[in-house]
């Protein structure tokens, strides 16, 4: 079975931390461009955060820069969102997505998460922030 399996997200305090995670099944992340999606009540789906797998290069949204953090283990196939001092607007679902990268272009899809369609999608993970 293809297919993006999530995990860790949770209730928390404001001012607390996760950290998600999302790993292929099926097949590995070597050359995919993987990012990380939320949708709260009432929003948009906004992409949050980027990584190209093969060379790290990364993309945060600036709702998030300075306390999310997004890192790949190539070996486990799984790409983590480390998200510290969480606060109460954070509160969504929160999806990871996958799409295959290329030399010429995956720093356009990196910086642009909103901008192009995935090859696959997690089932989401709910995160909520208490104040």
């Amino acid at each position: 079975e293809v297919q993006l399996v999530e995990s860790g997200g949770g209730l928390v305090q404001a001012g607390g931390s996760l950290r998600l995670s999302c790993a292929a099944s099926g097949f590995t992340f070597d050359g995919y461009v993987v990012c990380w999606f939320r949708q709260a009540p009432g929003k948009e789906r906004e992409g949050v955060s980027c990584i190209s797998v093969k060379d790290s290069y990364t993309y945060s949204a600036d709702s998030v820069k300075d306390r999310f953090t997004i890192s790949s283990d190539n070996r486990k196939s799984t790409v983590y969102l480390q998200a510290n001092i969480l606060k109460p607007e954070d509160t969504a679902v929160y999806y990871c997505a996958a799409a295959i990268g290329s030399y010429y272009y995956v720093r356009e899809r990196v910086k642009n998460p909103d901008k192009y369609e995935y090859d696959y999608w997690g089932q989401g993970t709910q995160v909520t922030v208490s104040s």
